[in-house]
């Protein structure tokens, strides 16, 4: 999967959101959460973008890339990464998840477990071998304690 670190997680984001679109429209399936209701995904769209500005957010802070694979300046270890190691990247899957929801038919579901391998596959195994490396016990101790999504 290494084709896949060549582009940037927003662009993978971006484009199952387009897949997602395409899907809800040429191949809905089966109509799962009924009229106005589809409404609930848009705060959980903003849930997300609030999840990942966040992390992002903590990141700069820190002054610490927030491009994956660029060299790591510091471990970080509060805000959002409390309580999840990958915080910018569970913000992308909770957009598409409420991207889903809005959409409303099953086929846009299709996606987020798709983009969950994407992420996990291509991004996050790799970053855990290279902060591993980087910062040995420290982050082991860490990733004892906090879990990788939730």
């Amino acid at each position: 999967m290494k084709f896949l670190q060549k582009i940037l997680p927003p662009i993978h984001l971006a484009l199952c959101l387009v897949i997602m679109y395409l899907l809800h429209h040429f191949l809905p399936l089966l109509k799962v959460i009924p009229g106005h209701y589809t409404n609930a995904g848009l705060p959980i769209v903003l849930m997300g973008l609030f999840t990942t500005s966040l992390g992002a957010t903590t990141f700069r802070k820190a002054d610490t890339p927030v491009r994956p694979f660029e060299p790591s300046t510091t471990l970080v270890t509060h805000g959002l990464f409390r309580f999840s190691r990958n915080p910018m990247y569970l913000g992308m899957v909770i957009i598409l998840a409420g991207a889903a929801v809005f959409m409303g038919t099953l086929s846009p579901f299709f996606i987020v477990p798709v983009f969950i391998v994407i992420l996990q596959e291509g991004y996050i195994k790799h970053e855990e071998l290279f902060m591993e490396k980087l910062f040995g016990e420290t982050y082991r101790d860490y990733k004892s304690r906090v879990r990788r999504w939730l």
